[in-house]
């Protein structure tokens, strides 16, 4: 029983890394398309754009880590 509970725990929290993944990859990508479109862009969205990056490879590395690939 104790096995049903953690695996059921298991599957949402890997679910919620999936939702993460997802939305931190569109962040990214806007970031990205955002900046490509600037002529000059300023020193804040140049640190917004590397933080979304950084985010998505974080949560990137973990889904490998945990093997959750749909």
């Amino acid at each position: 029983m104790l096995f049903k509970k953690k695996r059921k725990l298991r599957n949402e929290f890997n679910q919620q890394l999936f939702t993460q993944l997802e939305i931190a990859k569109k962040e990214w990508m806007r970031q990205k398309s955002l900046i490509e479109k600037s002529i000059e862009p300023s020193g804040d969205i140049l640190n917004d754009l590397k933080v979304a990056e950084t985010k998505y490879f974080f949560l990137l590395r973990e889904a490998k880590r945990r093997k959750i690939f749909l």
